[in-house]
């Protein structure tokens, strides 16, 4: 039986009832993000001096984006089912913005007068006078209406500009924050090349952007923005357009451009900027290792991190003198031709039991693999192999030809070691994804019994990409316990495994700039697991900030930051062949035709389904 509630619900409009659901979400979303102590610790972190801090922007996003979603429109078959006007835009984003920064607004109050510190620890004075600006309860209660209005306006009439409009205020605005996030690593590079009095206007003396530097970057990037997006456009049809030997030039002119950028990189930059770019290679190595395991094969494998152990714990026991039992102390590169060996075995013995299972077991077995795999490593029963939990320790590096030993004390050499097994990884990456094996790979990704009933023997082609990842992760593995010095079971946590699939699947699983580009984004403003990022102020709140990636990708971007386009087509097949039949170019018997659609439903000749 309806109620009274629900009759009074229905009668609202639609649209209306939008505003109050995006709006009531944006105040809940700003009173969690308060609670969760995010922005009096990120207070610290300086933006634009001295009028923004890094715990504002967490905050001051939210009613933002409220404007941007309430100046969206919900299209169906491709066209607005009410054309968006000003009235509508302003009244909808005021709404939305009051309401969301009316969420902060309460919080304040309520802090003023109840103390709830016994079930929520971040309930405490300091974010009283974080919400009030230091001003009292209720100068801060009426400036974040007065904030939440503003923003959720400004939001909405985002909207209304053009796209090319949008686009250059977005860069504006990432470049000012990108050049506070990295302020390191640009300090590192201007001084690298003498460039100080760059810095002194740049940046403030204790951390952030200055006005002036501010102003002068925004400006900057958006006159840039402005002048190449139809260039940029325009030299991309032509690279698109380009054939044969045409085409290849242009991409081997491409690599080696960003060959000599990476090789001269470390050398204008400091230590800790090397010891940055030598995580972040690391974990470039391990994600393109799983790449070719999730992204190409479709396996869900999360116990990714045991043939990491795997190849950390058989390259110190070959090495290492201070090995328990074993302690041939072979030079590092003999050493590894032997893990290399030891890893392909591991990939067998895993991939065999489970190669089988589909979906949710297998995903399950496999986490249960990567842990049994760190737990016999720190039980008893193998510690006189392995040590247990105490490890190996005093691992020497890696000795190149005599020349020069890499090992944790110089950041830049192990980083050219890893860019080095980097570009063997992203070299057999694309040769297997363009080979017999990877298409293979793709069909047993996109539909298993279709590529069973062609012919494909999936057993062993989901085992080759088992060996193949077990051998990239093994890589990591090896070059890891030459940086570090030493193996310790605590290093492969079930973490890991998750955070490198973060990276696969944020960065755009199957597509090997992808995973490069969610291994530099993440791992390097974040942090890993244990390694710090550019924003250290983070490294209590990286997972958090992992997990809701993880679902907003899922969500908007389900195909990732740098998509392949076959995995982009695989996931948005309908809405490919609803583009097609509104411009024309299939009719609706085609669209049904299981040999040119496929299995998904389109929508008839009046619009339904």
């Amino acid at each position: 039986m309806t109620t009274t509630a629900g009759l009074l619900i229905r009668r609202v409009p639609a649209a209306w009832r939008r505003v109050v659901r995006i709006g009531a979400l944006g105040a809940l979303g700003q009173v969690f993000i308060s609670l969760s102590g995010m922005p009096v610790r990120l207070d610290v972190r300086e933006i634009v001096v001295p009028i923004l801090s890094l715990g504002y922007l967490v905050v001051l996003a939210a009613p933002l984006v409220v404007g941007v979603l309430l100046g969206r429109r919900p299209e169906h078959s491709g066209f607005l089912a009410n054309p968006p006007s000003n009235r509508d835009l302003v009244i909808g984003a005021t709404t939305g913005g009051l309401m969301a920064g009316g969420g902060l607004s309460i919080l304040a109050l309520l802090l003023a007068g109840f103390d709830l510190r016994d079930p929520l620890i971040n309930w405490s004075p300091q974010l009283l006078e974080f919400l009030s600006f230091g001003r009292g309860t209720g100068a801060g209660f009426i400036v974040w209406l007065v904030i939440g209005a503003g923003l959720g306006m400004v939001g909405g009439t985002l909207r209304l500009a053009t796209s090319r409009t949008q686009k250059v205020i977005m860069t504006m605005a990432l470049t000012v924050v990108a050049a506070a996030i990295l302020e390191s690593l640009v300090v590192d590079l201007v001084e690298g090349v003498k460039l100080e009095a760059l810095v002194e206007w740049m940046y403030a003396p204790r951390g952030g952007v200055t006005l002036l530097g501010a102003a002068v970057l925004a400006i900057v990037s958006g006159v840039l923005s402005f002048v190449g997006q139809g260039r940029i456009k325009t030299v991309q049809a032509r690279v698109q357009a380009m054939e044969g030997p045409k085409r290849t030039r242009v991409n081997l002119t491409l690599i080696a451009g960003v060959g000599v950028v990476m090789i001269l990189l470390p050398l204008l930059v400091g230590k800790l900027t090397n010891e940055l770019l030598a995580n972040v290679g690391l974990f470039v190595l391990l994600a393109l290792g799983l790449n070719v395991v999730v992204g190409l094969a479709g396996i869900l494998d999360l116990g990714y991190v045991a043939f990491f152990a795997v190849g950390s714990y058989s390259t110190a026991v070959l090495t290492a003198a201070t090995s328990p039992r074993i302690a041939p102390e072979l030079p590092w590169f003999v050493a590894l031709i032997l893990v290399i060996f030891i890893a392909i075995l591991v990939g067998l013995f895993i991939g065999a039991p489970v190669i089988r299972m589909r979906g949710d077991y297998l995903a399950i077995v496999t986490l249960g693999f990567g842990e049994i795999i760190r737990l016999l490593f720190l039980s008893d029963w193998l510690s006189g192999w392995f040590g247990g939990s105490q490890g190996i320790t005093a691992i020497d590096g890696v000795d190149v030809f005599g020349l020069l030993t890499v090992d944790g004390t110089n950041p830049r050499r192990v980083f050219y070691l890893v860019l080095f097994f980097c570009a063997i990884a992203i070299y057999i990456s694309w040769r297997l994804e363009r080979s017999r094996l990877g298409r293979a790979w793709m069909a047993v990704r996109e539909d298993e019994p279709v590529a069973e009933a062609m012919g494909i023997n999936t057993v062993n082609v989901k085992l080759m990409a088992f060996v193949v990842g077990a051998v990239l992760g093994s890589f990591g593995g090896a070059i890891f316990v030459a940086k570090v010095g030493s193996v310790f079971p605590t290093s492969f946590l079930i973490l890991v495994s998750i955070i490198i699939l973060v990276v696969v699947i944020f960065g755009g699983m199957g597509n090997i700039f992808g995973v490069i580009a969610g291994a530099v984004v993440l791992i390097g403003v974040l942090g890993g697991p244990k390694q710090p990022g550019l924003l250290v102020e983070f490294s209590e709140f990286k997972l958090l900030i992992y997990g809701a990636l993880l679902v907003w990708m899922m969500l908007a971007r389900p195909e990732g930051l740098i998509p392949s386009a076959r995995r982009s087509r695989e996931l948005h097949q309908e809405e490919f062949l609803q583009d097609a039949w509104l411009r024309g170019e299939i009719d609706t018997d085609e669209s049904n035709d299981p040999q040119t659609a496929g299995p998904t439903q389109t929508t008839d000749s009046d619009g339904g389904p």
